[in-house]
């Protein structure tokens, strides 16, 4: 083949591809395709195996709860109640005995009762992120994590958000806040769990999610406020995510586009779930820095690894910023909090580093650890002791 052959295939084939990437970019500017490739939530990543049956992830028999949520507005969501492990063997013989599966009246249930009936009992509220189920990857792992601390009275209970798995409807931003809202209500009304014993949990756009939850309930006129937030691996805010965020940690989708701010700043005015946490987080803490009395209003935790090729640490570091800055009145500037920071860094060696931060009504913790990737750091002992430290001393 001669070297003007080679030249015009190398041509032909830049120019194809040139024409694919621009038919990709144009497609996400279609609502429907964009909601595919921001919340994935077609991509179950549990097929062949049946949510109504937790044992595909090997927890015991009734362990797990599955049971139906409905929204306000008329979705209704699949839901996991899980128990911990030691109220679990203490009760282990009635709940073998009761029927398992998807259950239609939840509060029939033994374990339902156990979370409710138990004074003393504390909740998690898990927010997971984009694509699969509730058993879909580490999130199985990591729900046995979220009890660790306590082990005989840390319930969890997770959601797939509308779109997701076997729940109804299709994701939206205003629709995952009526999802997280839906099961806060009902942890609080009908499980009759005080937010004093609840903390959200979540991971990447879970972290949205709950962020978003925490600044609803805290603006109404008698505010909510709940133990804390733990939030692993969060981003920024969309139009962030989109100039760093690499599908499956290797494919930089839109890294071409990143490299011409204008374009990508063009790009992002189609893009219709903005989900600005950094943003919402701040207006969050400003929120709770007005509100009277001396005690503390929130507590938040900030995880992220190092080696996370989905969402880059990076963006911790500017939720944190934020969120310091906004428990300020006279605000910081990010150069001046990182001094700060390199300051009172605690250095954890292969393990990473922390950073504390007291404000006059809350608490905020950045944790960053070396390794853990974007998932597998949900079921690390980081994530148990940081849900026990969202808890207080009710642990």
């Amino acid at each position: 083949m001669s070297l003007v052959s080679v030249a015009k295939s190398v041509v032909y084939g830049l120019i194809a591809s040139t024409g694919l990437y621009a038919i990709f970019l144009s497609s996400l500017t279609i609502p429907i395709l964009q909601n595919q490739i921001i919340y994935l939530n077609r991509v179950k990543l549990t097929w062949f195996q049946d949510v109504n049956v937790p044992e595909h992830w090997g927890f015991l028999r009734n362990q797990v709860t599955p049971f139906n949520l409905p929204t306000p507005d008329g979705e209704v969501l699949h839901a996991w109640h899980i128990l911990p492990l030691e109220l679990y063997k203490k009760h282990e013989q009635d709940l073998l005995e009761e029927s398992s599966g998807l259950t239609s009246d939840i509060t029939d249930r033994l374990g339902f009762k156990l979370l409710r009936d138990d004074p003393s009992s504390l909740l998690v509220l898990y927010f997971h992120g984009a694509a699969g189920t509730l058993g879909s990857g580490w999130r199985p792992p990591s729900y046995r994590a979220m009890s660790a601390g306590a082990p005989d009275r840390i319930h969890t209970v997770a959601i797939d958000y509308r779109g997701f798995g076997a729940s109804t409807g299709i994701p939206s931003e205003e629709g995952l806040l009526k999802d997280a809202t839906s099961l806060a209500e009902w942890a609080m009304n009908e499980a009759g769990i005080p937010p004093s014993r609840i903390v959200l949990f979540a991971q990447s756009l879970g972290t949205a999610v709950s962020i978003s939850l925490a600044d609803y309930m805290a603006a109404k006129p008698d505010p909510t406020l709940f133990s804390g937030m733990v939030l692993v691996a969060p981003f920024a805010n969309v139009e962030l995510l989109t100039a760093t965020y690499r599908v499956a940690g290797t494919i930089p989708i839109l890294d071409p586009i990143a490299r011409f701010p204008r374009l990508l700043a063009w790009l992002n005015t189609f893009i219709l779930s903005k989900w600005p946490s950094k943003d919402t987080l701040a207006e969050f803490v400003r929120r709770c820095e007005s509100m009277p009395g001396d005690t503390l209003k929130y507590h938040i935790t900030i995880i992220h690894a190092e080696d996370d090729y989905d969402i880059p640490w990076t963006h911790s570091e500017e939720v944190f910023w934020h969120a310091v800055n906004a428990s300020l009145p006279e605000g910081i500037s990010y150069e001046e909090l990182e001094k700060k920071k390199e300051a009172s860094k605690s250095f954890r060696g292969a393990g990473g580093w922390v950073v504390n931060w007291l404000a006059s009504r809350g608490f905020i913790r950045e944790e960053i650890m070396r390794y853990g990737l974007h998932d597998r750091i949900m079921s690390y002992p980081v994530v148990s002791l940081a849900i026990m430290r969202a808890f207080g001393n009710q642990v």
